[in-house]
């Protein structure tokens, strides 16, 4: 096949494109320019992906693989859809994941799409990831695996990606064994960047200073997301105050600046978030324990489970699998819970175990196996005894 290599300027991007010559693929490599919403980052640190250094990393790598190599200005699209929706969605009081909005919206659409109109047969990247042919279609169809180093597996933030999508990716890192492996076998290929240190960051937040990077964003926004308000108890009782609701997220402990403390004298922690009334609600650990989620933006891998199948759910990028039931796939108008309201394309699953600190925003990935049955964005996470479910 024709197969467009992204090259991020780490060592499993390298090493996929790599492999995709080895497997016999005419592979020419791009590396995405982003810079405008990402700056170098500071020497010695864990960066983000897409600075100036990595596009520098990418080539010398094109160089050794023996592959022609590419710059694709992006910068613009990743602005609009990663960037921008970052900052609506904590405007929103929900928290985001950017990770999944960049491969949703950047890697395997923009990107995708035009090498596809290239001429280019698939779009390879260093996901930990698998895609196997699947029963049910002449040509068995494409299902999305998690990756055979479970340690690094990133199948979840790619479960946004629907069939067509998974047609024409290729990730030839699935099979590794570890992370090990993958570094050692790009020290054997003449890599340079065999020991470069893994992505930790938010590629455009250089310093690691969320809240600070939003605060100088959101006025324009939401001019309610950095107005002071009441941080109150989940009695309604005001407890303290704070310089702006946008920020926090469900589970945070620190920094809440509460004046009164708990009657039992434990530790305190965001429950919600509400940015339009400019109210936090704090409560105890037990309070954050939620075993019904909810989430709409439906994306099925392949087909849509039904009421009742058995399923994990994956609330976190590392997050565990937690066993569960599916309760409802489709609409639910039944749902009296403010957080949900009526919905369409919208998915609602109950834990077999609560699950402490989840937040609308997040991503719920749902797994058969180690197959990625799907995924939606949580838009509620409540105890099943204080949610009233329609049929």
């Amino acid at each position: 096949m024709r197969v467009l290599a992204a090259l991020s300027g780490g060592v499993d991007s390298a090493v996929a494109a790599a492999r995709a010559v080895d497997a016999g693929h005419e592979v020419v490599a791009v590396h995405l320019a982003l810079a405008s919403a990402s700056p170098s980052a500071t020497p010695g640190r864990a960066r983000g992906c897409c600075t100036v250094e990595d596009s520098r990393d990418a080539r010398r790598a094109a160089d050794v693989i023996g592959v022609p190599f590419y710059v694709w200005d992006l910068s613009e699209r990743f602005g609009r859809d990663v960037v921008d929706d970052f900052v609506a969605e904590y405007a929103a009081g929900r928290t985001p994941n950017p990770c999944v909005r960049c491969n949703q919206k950047v890697k395997f659409a923009a990107l995708a799409d035009r090498a596809l109109a290239l001429g280019f047969d698939a779009v390879a990247t260093g996901h930990y990831a698998r895609i196997a042919d699947g029963p049910g279609t002449s040509t068995g169809g494409r299902e999305l695996h998690r990756s055979h180093d479970l340690a690094k597996d990133q199948s979840y933030v790619l479960a946004v990606l629907p069939p067509q999508r998974l047609a024409t990716a290729l990730f030839p890192l699935g099979t590794a064994a570890s992370k090990d492996e993958v570094r050692a076998e790009a020290a054997a290929r003449g890599l340079a960047l065999a020991d470069k240190p893994d992505s930790t960051d938010i590629c455009f937040v250089p310093d690691g200073d969320t809240r600070a990077w939003l605060g100088s964003r959101l006025p324009a926004v939401e001019p309610a997301a950095t107005q002071p308000g009441e941080v109150v108890d989940s009695s309604g009782r005001q407890v303290g105050t704070h310089d702006g609701a946008a920020g926090y997220t469900v589970g945070q402990r620190r920094g809440l600046r509460l004046g009164v403390p708990a009657a039992d004298g434990k530790p305190r922690y965001v429950l919600s978030v509400s940015v339009a009334d400019r109210r936090v609600v704090v409560g105890s650990a037990d309070e954050l324990d939620v075993d019904v989620l909810t989430g709409d933006g439906v994306v099925w891998c392949g087909p849509a489970p039904a009421a009742g199948q058995r399923l994990g759910a994956q609330v976190r990028a590392h997050g565990a699998e937690l066993p569960c039931t599916v309760e409802s796939v489709g609409g639910l108008e039944g749902l009296d819970d403010e957080a949900s309201g009526p919905t369409s394309g919208a998915v609602r699953v109950r834990l077999d175990e609560p699950v402490r600190g989840v937040a609308p925003g997040q991503l719920l990935a749902l797994y058969d196996g180690t197959r990625v049955v799907g995924s939606a964005t949580l838009t509620a996470a409540v105890r099943a005894e204080h949610a009233t479910l329609g049929a």
